[in-house]
């Protein structure tokens, strides 16, 4: 390495991907005090942390700034924000009474999903075969987002406006089933292109 110049982990991409994990335990925090706080702090926190995964993989691929520690901690980064916020968001009283609402058989099967594949991911990756993210895995991640968002927006409605809190709740219930959806059918895909990988190795060796 040249005297005074930053090791290649160091770049931009992998500082935002760091200041996005910051941003999740800041979110928790929120999320745990939000009787004092309210959700709007939290909502603003996640919509921005939301904004740092797009723009660390954009400015990874386009400045040419793809490592190891960034291809490890990108995927960690989403998955502690995104299962964090929801078992946050499904532990709440007013959550767990809502009918057709963000409920906790719906968070352990987006975490069983992220756990599935990642190790999956692990083990190919390790076998040097690519196992890169597919357009279903970014379409569930983008329903995540936007289920997390209006969930938070529903839970901090004071509910004086019954129409709103109507539109509210509708749009949770279409979110969150979208979410489910796309989580399980991005799942069964990945796990078939996994498990074809896997026979080819198995084949080949």
């Amino acid at each position: 390495m040249i005297a005074g110049t930053s090791p290649r982990w160091f770049n931009l991409p992998n500082c935002l991907t760091l200041l996005r994990i910051l941003l999740a335990v800041a979110l928790f925090v929120t999320l745990s005090i939000h009787e004092r706080v309210g959700y709007g702090v939290s909502i603003g926190l996640f919509i921005v942390a939301a904004a740092t995964d797009w723009l660390d993989g954009f400015l990874a691929r386009r400045l040419n700034l793809v490592t190891a520690l960034g291809r490890i901690l990108d995927p960690f980064a989403d998955k502690l924000i995104i299962c964090g916020t929801f078992v946050f968001l499904a532990a709440t009283p007013k959550m767990i009474e809502t009918p057709w609402g963000l409920h906790p058989w719906i968070v352990v099967v987006v975490i069983s999903r992220e756990l599935l594949i990642t190790g999956l991911r692990s083990f190919l990756e390790g076998q040097t075969v690519d196992f890169s993210a597919k357009f279903s895995g970014k379409l569930k991640m983008g329903f995540q987002c936007i289920t997390a968002v209006v969930a938070m927006m529903y839970l901090a409605d004071t509910g004086y406006n019954t129409h709103l809190s109507y539109l509210l709740w509708l749009a949770l219930v279409v979110s969150t089933y979208l979410t489910l959806l796309t989580t399980v059918y991005s799942g069964i895909a990945y796990i078939m292109i996994g498990w074809k990988k896997v026979r080819d190795l198995e084949a080949a060796g």
